[in-house]
């Protein structure tokens, strides 16, 4: 069937937002549909904010139903609201949700590419076939070839068939997301192709069977580069990186998106906007590669003197240890010298020691200030310079450190290394930090990489350190409805030194903190506020809206690369030398299998157990060897 002039389209949309807030990027997508369909009905699963409903009324008529069903059952009402004989009125109707993003291109060309097709049902990408069925619920026992169910536009031809109308009628109830995928999206497709109607896809990718069974996730600048793939998936930025790498090498987000910001005209602060709101930084974080390494050496002598006039800038510094002044001297000579520094102390000998170390510092303006010794490096950003924190644009927090408590000393004195090294290496470092947050919106927090040497080492795996419970009761404190989950780590200055951009942190200063909020020195209790705090701020920054990331010297960079590949080789080694090798999420089930049956290894549970996971594992090596 092959659409004439002028056709007659039918678009349902369905939208969910657990909020009911409608971010920018929808009314963006509908605006650029509506010109390419007659009719459009929205249906959002759950009630919708006020402004929310204004917004989307706009664009056509609204349906407001129960969050059940998920988008299948969402759809089947939707087409029960039209009845069958309304439906079979139109040339097309068209299912499609706000999982997709977009248009990168206009949606007339996809339309008009499409009408020349002689088929019953179409859509924009397709999923290749699999041999196994991760929903458990697909009737044919694996994933057959089909078109994915962000978008399908069925014909009339299948529109007004009595298998349509008995499909959608005799629809189950849809109870989670893999029974959404295994009893709709998977068969969709293949049911109607065997009934004997005909379907195509506007994206040509038969030839990406091979190269990955889901091209959209796994190479989306590929399919819009070169193929005029209109849309892309939300997912991209928030996607299991698991998943991600064992496809690729973690390259896809980030490719996408600067492809998007510098060779189209798409609003990319559209994905900003609704990804920080609605999903873990860690995530974010990990798939957009948003780990910054600028040189220490030289700058940009054009754009980074530009940068450093326009915004006003700050360095703030809590010292407490005399005999490290002339060090912290040094860290502070790294900024420009049109910033303003404050010192913190918690005496006034500390002072007047102070002000005769940094009497030669090149600054705007230098003031040192006494405060209560009481709360730290933490209270002397959110009480000691509270008052004037919000009249700068871009800001750095550092502080003195020893970790005295740490054997041996150098091991103490490398943490310290690392953080300042990653913060106030050289003044072209810091010069590059400051163009990189002007140049970057969105950028709300640069922090160094967690330690990961000595007595730090298990850092990375355990981030919380036993704060998750009081983290989240801080973020009640505050307001905060980012997502926080204890099995994600949070994006955090250990060691709480760090660039930020103050208005970014404004949740957190709007709380009238006081003295008495943090613990009386000495404290050498883990697991307090001081540390709740530490891990609260990646949080702060992404409720304004703002996203934290990783900032490394290009020097410092080496050292971490070089760190992290000898600890992995040192795991990889001792895993494979006891006949564990496979992908990275294969390897880390096969010797989590191994541990838990290590308890019952005696047993004759434990043996039956053992030798089953053996024979399993070695099927697994025999597929995975061709």
């Amino acid at each position: 069937m092959v659409i004439g002039k002028s056709p007659k389209r039918l678009a349902i949309y369905f939208f969910f937002d657990k909020a009911g807030i409608v971010d920018r990027f929808v009314p963006y997508f509908l605006e650029e549909l509506k010109k390419c369909v007659s009719d459009l009905l929205i249906v959002s699963n759950g009630k919708l904010t006020e402004n929310g409903e204004e917004i989307l009324k706009k664009y056509g008529n609204l349906f407001v139903r129960d969050n059940v069903g998920f988008d299948v059952w969402a759809y089947k009402e939707s087409l029960e609201y039209f009845g069958w004989e309304k439906l079979e009125q139109y040339d097309e109707v068209i299912m499609l949700n706000s999982t997709i993003m977009g248009p990168v291109y206009s949606f007339r060309e996809t339309f008009d590419k499409m009408d020349k097709e002689d088929v019953d049902f179409w859509g924009l990408t397709k999923y290749f076939k699999h041999n196994a069925d991760p929903s458990g619920c697909c009737k044919y026992g694996y994933i057959p070839d089909h078109i994915q169910s962000h978008f399908i536009a069925c014909r009339r031809s299948l529109v007004k068939s009595e298998a349509f109308h008995e499909y959608w009628d005799t629809m189950p109830m849809i109870n989670n997301y893999w029974e959404a995928v295994g009893k709709h999206e998977m068969i969709f497709t293949k049911h109607f192709e065997d009934l004997g109607f005909k379907s195509s896809v506007s994206v040509e990718m038969d030839d990406l069977r091979t190269y990955n069974g889901y091209p959209l996730m796994m190479c989306p600048t590929k399919l819009i580069r070169e193929r005029r793939c209109p849309i892309f998936k939300r997912r991209m930025f928030f996607h299991d990186p698991k998943d991600f790498l064992s496809q690729t090498a973690g390259e896809q987000a980030g490719e996408l998106y600067r492809y998007l910001e510098t060779e189209t005209s798409y609003d990319v602060d559209y994905i900003w906007e609704t990804i920080l709101r609605n999903y873990n930084h860690a995530d974010i974080v990990k798939d957009l590669n948003l780990n910054y390494v600028f040189p220490e050496q030289y700058s940009n002598k054009d754009t980074c003197p530009e940068a450093v006039k326009k915004n006003k800038i700050v360095l703030v510094m809590h010292l407490y240890f005399e005999d490290l002044l002339e060090e912290s001297l040094h860290y502070a000579k790294s900024m420009p010298k049109e910033a303003d520094v404050y010192i913190t102390t918690n005496s006034e000998a500390k002072k007047s020691a102070i002000e005769k170390v940094f009497a030669d510092l090149e600054c705007n303006h230098l003031e040192v200030r006494v405060i209560e010794n009481r709360g730290r490096d933490v209270s002397s950003l959110l009480v000691g310079v509270r008052d004037i924190i919000m009249n700068y644009d871009i800001a750095c927090f550092v502080h003195d450190k020893k970790t005295a408590q740490v054997l041996p000393g150098t091991a103490g004195a490398a943490f310290a290394y690392k953080c300042f090294e990653n913060t106030l290496a050289s003044r072209a470092f810091v010069e590059n930090v400051i163009e990189a947050f002007d140049k970057n919106p969105r950028m709300g927090l640069l922090s160094p990489p967690e330690p990961n040497h000595g007595p730090f080492f298990t850092t990375i795996g355990r981030e919380w350190r036993g704060s998750y419970e009081l983290v989240k009761e801080v973020a009640g404190e505050l307001h905060l409805t980012v997502p926080i989950s204890e099995d994600k780590p949070p994006v955090a200055p250990y060691g709480t030194m760090f660039w930020f951009r103050p208005g970014a942190m404004k949740p957190l200063f709007d709380k009238e903190w006081k003295y008495t909020d943090f613990p009386e020195e000495p404290n050498k209790i883990d697991n307090t506020i001081l540390h709740a705090i530490e891990r609260i701020y990646p949080f702060v920054v992404q409720q304004a809206g703002f996203y934290p990331g990783i900032v490394m010297s290009d020097r410092q960079a080496g050292i971490e690369y070089g760190n992290l590949k000898f600890y992995l080789r040192e795991y990889n080694t001792i895993m494979i030398e006891n006949g564990i090798e496979h992908y990275h999420q294969y390897m880390c089930g096969a010797l989590n299998e191994r541990l838990q049956n290590y308890e019952d290894r005696d047993s004759l549970k434990g043996v039956l157990k053992r030798r089953f996971h053996n024979r399993v594992n070695a099927a697994k090596q025999r597929l995975w060897k061709g």
